[in-house]
Formats: structure tokens, sequence, C-alpha cells
């Protein structure tokens, strides 16, 4: 079994029109949202052992999530979003929970289910409590994507000496929902809200791990390859528009156009090597230590971000004010990437990664024939 990567190349147009259409009033795709579920883009990451295909949990998996977020994020970064935060909740169970849980996972993804992975904290902090026959949780969280569409979601939650767990919860009709997503100047279609999840009663076989496995390295830091990819999309996108639209106004060929043209290509494929490199690094398939894995990854990271920014450089200088109209897709486009790029503690992550590899070569890639 294959996954069907030039059917979802295909529907591209599909999903960017969608993601167009519903912009101004912050509507979830949910058209769109379907239609990845009908080409297995949901169950593509469980195990192939729970009729998956591996992509993302097992290690020969990584390219193919790659391409996969990678061509989601061309037609939509707000639904690559999704669909990297649903794969993130899958393999956080397949590598710290149990074969149970596993197992649980994959039948209510076949059964249609969309994972949620919300780990920020809203202006209440998310615990949990002991009570008669489980835990009760008190809380919720802010910034979290398909806040109204995840059928479950794996959250963390705040324990006994503040300790952190993981929790799998499923969210019923019910829950209370600020919309969060019409406040954003991008990445409106990604269903974001704060969830309330107060009175919310799971079983203690909901626990997921151990105390600090969410941010045990170098998984924490290597998974931000799953939001490369989605970037990476946008990326592209960008770069297929300004050519594109120069192209049709007849101003391709003026040296500076050139220029702008090549300068946003040299960054497409620059954002490609290093989320190519971060996903090899982060799926194992090189022998080399968890510091140089996290390391590595996060300066992958930063090295996406400044492609995405001269990318958006370049289209806003080579079309002008046509960038900011409203109704020309690339508008939106640079609005979802420059929000998407926003991840957290850039400074941060850049001195620790450069303080990692000052006294230590970057690990090289095995290139031999």
């Amino acid at each position: 079994m294959t996954f069907p990567f030039e059917a979802l190349a295909a529907c591209r147009a599909e999903l960017e029109a969608e993601a167009s259409a519903g912009d101004a009033q912050a509507t979830f795709p949910a058209a769109g949202l379907q239609r990845l579920r009908q080409l297995g883009v949901l169950a593509a990451a469980l195990p192939r052992v729970h009729g998956g295909l591996g992509l993302g949990t097992e290690p020969h998996g990584a390219a193919g999530l790659l391409h996969m977020l990678r061509l989601v994020g061309q037609g939509s970064m707000a639904l690559g979003r999704v669909v990297e935060g649903h794969v993130n909740a899958i393999r956080l169970v397949c590598l710290y929970g149990t074969s149970a849980q596993v197992a649980r996972i994959a039948q209510d993804v076949h059964d249609d289910a969309l994972y949620g992975l919300w780990v920020t904290d809203g202006a209440t902090p998310l615990r949990m409590e002991q009570a008669a026959g489980g835990l009760m949780l008190h809380g919720g969280k802010a910034f979290a994507s398909a806040a109204r569409q995840a059928t479950h979601a794996l959250v963390t939650a705040r324990a006994e000496r503040d300790t952190t767990r993981m929790l799998l919860v499923a969210l019923d009709e019910g829950r209370t929902v600020q919309a969060g997503g019409a406040g954003l100047a991008g990445m409106r279609g990604a269903g974001t809200g704060q969830c309330d999840l107060t009175g919310m009663a799971v079983l203690p076989a909901a626990m997921v791990g151990q105390p600090g496995d969410y941010l045990r390295q170098p998984e924490f830091s290597a998974g931000a390859w799953r939001g490369m990819a989605v970037a990476l999309g946008g990326i592209e996108r960008l770069s297929a528009l300004l050519r594109s639209q120069l192209a049709t106004r007849g101003r391709a060929a003026a040296p500076a156009q050139q220029a702008r043209i090549g300068r946003a290509l040299i960054a497409a494929e620059t954002a490609l090597l290093w989320t190519r490199r971060a996903a090899r690094m982060a799926s194992g398939q090189d022998q080399v230590d968890a510091g140089d894995i996290a390391a590595t990854v996060n300066l992958g990271r930063l090295a996406v971000e400044r492609a995405g920014l001269e990318v958006i450089e370049q289209v806003e200088r080579g079309l002008g004010l046509s960038a900011f109209v409203r109704g020309n897709v690339v508008e939106r486009l640079v609005r979802d990437l420059a929000t998407y790029l926003r991840q957290p503690a850039p400074d941060e992550t850049l001195c620790e990664a450069a303080a990692w590899f000052t006294h230590r070569d970057l690990p090289q890639p095995d290139v031999r024939p």
C-alpha cells in the first residue's frame, strides 16, 4: 500500500480556493479536511501493523511524511497545521503510550477521528486532580488548532508536585470553546481557539507515558521538522506565484525581477534541504547524539524561517501593491506564512543550537557512493 501523492497534489487548487473563500470569516475548511481524510492523510501516520503507512511513526516514513505535509501546505497551511498536530499526537502516543493506547488511537482514526495536540495553557492552566473513579480536569488550553473540529486531543496537564503528564481526551460536542482564529492576521482557517476542559472526567488509563515525557529530548525539539515541512509548502507556493504572476504581466524578463525570482528559488531550495536533513535526523536514520539531533533541527527551524521571510520580501517587492490586495491569493498566503513562522523562542533556540555546536561539528550525512 502506498500513499496517493499525485492525487493529493492534484487537489491543491480546491484546498487553496476553500482557504481563500473562508479567510474573511475565519471559516474552518471542512470540505478540505474531508478530502484529505478520503485520501488517507489522517491515517497515513499510523504504524503499518495498525493499518497505516508509518509516515512519521516509523523511520522509513520520514521522507513520505515530509512530502505529504509539504503538499498539504502548498494548498492550505491552515490545514497543514491541523494535520501536523494530528500526526504529532499519533507519534507521541506511539513513542510513549502503551500498546493498548496505540491500538485505541488507531481505531479512532480509522473511525474518522481527528486528533489535536493541545499543549499551550489558557488563562487557567490545565490541571488534573484525583476524583472518585478517575481524574477530574480543571482549566483549559489556548491556541488549540481545530478547537471545535477535533474529536480527540492529546493534552498536557499539571499533576501532583507540578509535574506534567500527557492525557488522551475524547471531546464532546458540548465543549466550551472561545474562538481565537478571527483575531489572527493569518492562519485564520486553522480553527484556533481556547478550549475549557473544566469538569471533564477521564480515567487513569488516559495518561500517556511518564511525567515529563512531552518535554523529553531530542523528541521535543526534533518534532519541529514537521512544522518546517508545512511551511516549506507555503514557501514553494509563494515562489511559484511570484513567477507566474510576473510572467502573466509580462514583467518576468526584467533583470530586477529575475533577480527576485532567483533569490526566491534559492530560499525555497534552502528550506527544502534543511527540512530534509532535519527529517532524516529526527527519524533516527543517522546514528548520532541526541543533542546533535535537537540542535540540528533547531538550526533547520531557523533556516526555514529565514527562507520564508526572504520569499515574502521578494514577493512583496516583486509584485508591488498587488501583493497587498485582498482577492489576490498572494496576500492571504503571505499572512498565513508570516503567522505560521512565528514559532516560540527563536532567539533562545538559535543560541542554544549555536552553543551546542561551538565546540563540535555538525553531524555530516553519509554521502558515500
